[in-house]
């Protein structure tokens, strides 16, 4: 298999919810959520915890997650709790889903231990089990989202599923392997499984609340 593709890791869109002002405390529910995100069938886990507000929209969760997991926000995506999808519906193909931007956080998980799924790229299937581990934080911790924890680096866009993305990495570490060579090509020449950035990723978020004050 010969692909290219060169790997960007922020989404292209994921600065969107800072101009709705969701970073800042408002009287309406200050309360902020710590939410753990792994991605199903990653061994050892990928995961990330985070603290967002509790009144964040669905569509606004999903700009944060693909910062913090490293997506490009270059597919489609839904969100799932029990029998109901969250996203965007798409008539031609029968689809319907809750509208995200109208659903918020706390409107689908409310208490410790309530989860949901948030599928990205329906194509390789990249599903994450969030879950709500705390939902009675202070907005005095400090400003949100940011990223407390984490481990493991984010698979490349469109390596084709998790599947193939251990694939991916057993051709990147032999040498001998017959996809190797394709493969480190198509990575731009290093991927190494385990970087996770928690710092970078938090420098992101507060750089874009401070162009959105000096805005």
């Amino acid at each position: 298999m010969r692909i290219r593709l060169i790997i960007v890791r922020r989404p292209k869109r994921a600065t969107d919810f800072f101009k709705q002002g969701v970073t800042e405390t408002s009287d309406m529910d200050p309360t902020v959520y710590r939410l753990k995100v792994t991605l199903r069938g990653s061994r050892p886990p990928i995961w990330r915890r985070l603290e967002v507000r509790a009144d964040v929209t669905l569509f606004q969760l999903h700009q944060i997650l693909q910062v913090v997991m490293g997506w490009t926000d270059s597919h489609l995506h839904q969100f799932r709790r029990g029998a109901t999808n969250y996203g965007q519906s798409d008539p031609e193909f029968g689809m319907r889903r809750e509208s995200e931007r109208r659903v918020r956080l706390n409107d689908v998980l409310r208490n410790p231990k309530d989860r949901m799924v948030y599928e990205y790229d329906f194509g390789d299937g990249w599903e994450h089990d969030i879950v709500l581990e705390v939902n009675a934080l202070s907005p005095a911790v400090g400003p949100t989202p940011r990223v407390v924890a984490g481990k493991g680096a984010c698979p490349p866009e469109d390596v084709g599923g998790i599947g193939r993305y251990y694939g991916f990495l057993e051709a990147l570490r032999n040498p001998k392997h017959p996809e190797h060579q394709d493969m480190l090509e198509w990575c731009g020449g290093h991927f190494d499984p385990n970087a996770f950035e928690l710092d970078e990723i938090n420098t992101y978020f507060r750089s874009r609340r401070r162009r959105r004050t000096d805005a």
